[in-house]
């Protein structure tokens, strides 16, 4: 009963949201069509922009757990939002509505068995940032050493289920008027499965010390050392890491320190998604802390995804199809095979590489600059259901083994797009797909690192 009340209250406050929005933008269409004068309109259009972002920031923000999630993703890769309203949705990825001090110190009473104050010599009642599914504080521990504590917010469980309820009525919707082949229930339990994991500490700081093994020694990877003794369920204690947000390193970063930056991130995918075979599928701009000269840490690992026996070698080819082979008949061959694509779909292979390249491109040509111009058209071209790959889009499923995978794909394109950043991505990759040599500096530190 009590679920069924949180996703009904839940559900009720995404229509007020979404009411409110609708009615904004009747009476903003209107205002739009007695004005004249190019300037006069881009303000309007920006203003609508504006107050709907910080609408949605401030909705989401306080509802926290999946829905959250949605506007953080929303928040760095929809580029096609004026800058105002693309920071006013920023907000999410870091500095979302705190809860009550009250609540973090009885969450870490009943997890570590008494207030913070006795379990730490020094304890900042007010959280640092706060995001989907927790806060953190920062605190030093009785022999001296400085920490960060992520409390989980009380309820979000019950939260996440009611959203993840949400998504499945969403994905019927997108279903019944663009992707017909949609498999609703396999991406729904897979996006649960994976959303579940981050509702248990315990889980995430077992990953973090998978992840901080994995990388010993990297040169350029830093994942923060778990606290084991004051982790539970639902607190989570690592060592602090000093260093400054996405936002004030893209603000204030040299070019060769945003490339350092993004090249790390990038390649810190790339080993995990191919050569580890697990990886973090939250990639946002909060989950990383760097230095001026684009050192990166990595932070968040809640959801991680981990492919089973023969899954990603059930992906891989189409990949190689697209960035390898650039073949659309091997591409359409590679997709029917792993369920992207139905037998007697009746599409043309230019059309279908046409449009599953759009992401792809920067693997194409043998450099590339990253740019948020170029997120915006790509993500464009993916979800206009009526433009002119719309009898592709018609026919497309999704395998739910791609879910995870996809949501990096963007992620990271749209943290190297901000910053700009220019490289031999095809080059690059093959490193990765076919041990090819290193294409870079960076490539050349991990390769020997990898020998090594």
């Amino acid at each position: 009963m009590n679920r069924r009340f949180v996703r009904l209250t839940r559900t009720a406050r995404v229509w007020r949201l979404t009411a409110r929005n609708g009615v904004r933008y009747v009476w903003h269409r209107a205002r739009r069509l007695a004005t004249r004068g190019h300037e006069r309109k881009a303000e309007l259009d920006q203003s609508f922009a504006l107050r709907t972002s910080e609408d949605v920031a401030r909705e989401l923000g306080n509802m926290k757990g999946a829905l959250m999630k949605f506007g953080q993703l929303l928040s760095f890769i929809m580029e096609a939002l004026p800058d105002d309203a693309q920071r006013a949705l920023s907000a999410l990825q870091a500095d979302a509505p705190p809860m009550a001090p009250e609540a973090a110190e009885a969450v870490v009473r009943q997890e570590l068995g008494a207030p913070p104050e006795k379990v730490f010599l020094d304890w900042e009642r007010t959280p640092v940032a706060a995001a989907s599914v927790g806060q953190v504080h920062r605190a030093v521990t009785r022999d001296g050493r400085r920490v960060a504590v992520k409390v989980q917010y009380p309820g979000v469980g019950d939260a996440i289920e009611a959203d993840l309820a949400n998504a499945e009525g969403l994905y019927r919707l997108v279903g019944a008027f663009a992707l017909k082949g949609l498999d609703t229930k396999a991406l729904v339990d897979e996006l649960r499965a994976r959303m579940g994991d981050e509702l248990d500490y315990r889980l995430e700081a077992a990953n973090l010390r998978e992840f901080a093994t994995a990388f010993a020694g990297h040169p350029f990877v830093h994942i923060p050392v778990v606290d084991t003794a004051h982790s539970a369920h639902r607190v989570l204690t690592t060592e602090w890491v000093e260093g400054i947000g996405f936002a004030e390193f893209q603000a204030a970063a040299t070019p060769a320190a945003k490339r350092r930056a993004g090249e790390s991130i990038w390649r810190f995918a790339q080993h995990a998604v191919h050569l580890h075979g697990a990886f973090n599928g939250d990639p946002h701009p909060g989950n990383y802390r760097f230095t001026a000269d684009g050192e990166v840490t990595f932070l968040d690992f809640g959801l991680v995804k981990r492919w089973s026996a023969g899954e990603w070698q059930e992906l891989l080819p189409s990949l190689e199809a697209i960035v390898v082979h650039r073949d659309p008949e091997r591409l359409v061959a590679a997709m029917e095979h792993v369920g992207f694509l139905h037998a007697g779909h009746g599409l043309a292979p230019q059309r279908v590489f046409d449009y599953v390249s759009a992401p792809y491109v920067p693997y194409l040509t043998d450099e590339f600059t990253f740019t948020r111009s170029f997120v915006k058209d790509a993500m464009a071209t993916i979800i206009d259901v009526k433009g002119p790959h719309a009898e592709v889009i018609e026919r497309l499923n999704m395998p739910a083994s791609f879910v995870i995978l996809d949501r990096v794909v963007w992620g990271v394109s749209a943290i190297l797009g901000k910053l700009e950043v220019r490289a031999p991505w095809r080059a690059m990759l093959l490193e990765y797909l076919h041990d090819a040599p290193p294409a870079s500096d960076l490539g050349e530190q991990e390769h020997r690192w990898r020998v090594g």
